[in-house]
């Protein structure tokens, strides 16, 4: 695997998994909703610790910083 996320996309999705975690255990969210979002947050968290998105492969896209050399 070939690392294809930058610093600030992980950072977003920890967030981001942070809001669904803060949601659920205020009781905002529950049920099917609360499910499906603790399922993404779990994605996220994993994709932003591996700093990989397997979704990102098939479109070519990174968003990891290139190596300046000088």
């Amino acid at each position: 695997m070939k690392k294809n996320m930058g610093i600030l996309d992980r950072a977003i999705r920890l967030a981001a998994a942070l809001v669904v975690a803060v949601l659920y255990a205020a009781g905002i969210i529950s049920g099917t909703v609360a499910l499906v979002l603790g399922i993404l947050a779990g994605v996220f968290i994993a994709t932003s610790f591996m700093s990989f998105c397997p979704l990102y492969l098939p479109f070519g896209i990174s968003t990891r910083r290139k190596k300046v050399h000088g």
